[in-house]
């Protein structure tokens, strides 16, 4: 276990930053993030939404020891969808269901293992992140949020809500990723249409 169950929260998380890189705040008050897309660096805007959301997610990451790789990500994306979503945070469900997509691609088993795992867990969304927080401790958080509790086999209601969320995934990625050509497809269709 990297983030020991005595630790703060507050310490794990500076321990996960240092470890991931991603230096002593997280990056939240940058005005821009660098993501990799198939190896290639892609600079987004780091949206009060998106901030709002991260903050949680790295607790996330704390708590669940999910790794920040590409197929930890999609793992660590299916178990906050599975654990019962992101609630109003809408840039979260919009990278979350990019990154859902995207590891069907590059980790298939571990989006099925995180989101049967959400489904067996709680998580943090139903929140909102505080600096409270961040003075307790991980083994407190973990008992909370059911990530200790041993896994039950999957039933179902599980199977379908899986089934759901790959296709709703899937039509995300299609739609964002489609989006910088709806001008030329509208145009494509004005031009057959006149």
């Amino acid at each position: 276990m990297i983030y020991e169950p005595h630790m703060t929260l507050s310490e794990a998380r500076e321990l996960y930053f240092r470890l991931s890189n991603f230096g002593k705040d997280g990056g939240y008050d940058e005005r821009w993030i660098k993501v990799k897309v198939w190896r290639i660096p892609i600079w987004i805007p780091n949206t009060a939404g998106r901030v709002k959301a991260v903050k949680l997610h790295d607790l996330h990451h704390v708590l669940t020891e999910y790794p920040t790789t590409w197929r930890g990500e999609a793992e660590i994306s299916a178990w906050e969808i599975g654990a019962g979503g992101l609630h109003s945070y809408y840039a979260g469900w919009l990278l979350d269901l990019m990154s859902v997509a995207q590891g069907l691609v590059v980790n298939p088993k571990g989006v099925y293992r995180g989101f049967m795992r959400g489904r067996r867990s709680l998580n943090l969304f139903a929140t909102e992140f505080n600096d409270e927080m961040l003075h307790s401790r991980v083994g407190e958080y973990r008992l909370r949020l059911k990530l200790d509790d041993p896994p039950a086999p999957a039933n179902a209601g599980d199977h379908a809500a899986f089934v759901f969320w790959i296709v709703i995934s899937a039509l995300t990625y299609v739609v964002v990723v489609m989006m910088p050509f709806l001008p030329l497809l509208l145009l494509g269709l004005w031009i057959l249409w006149r």
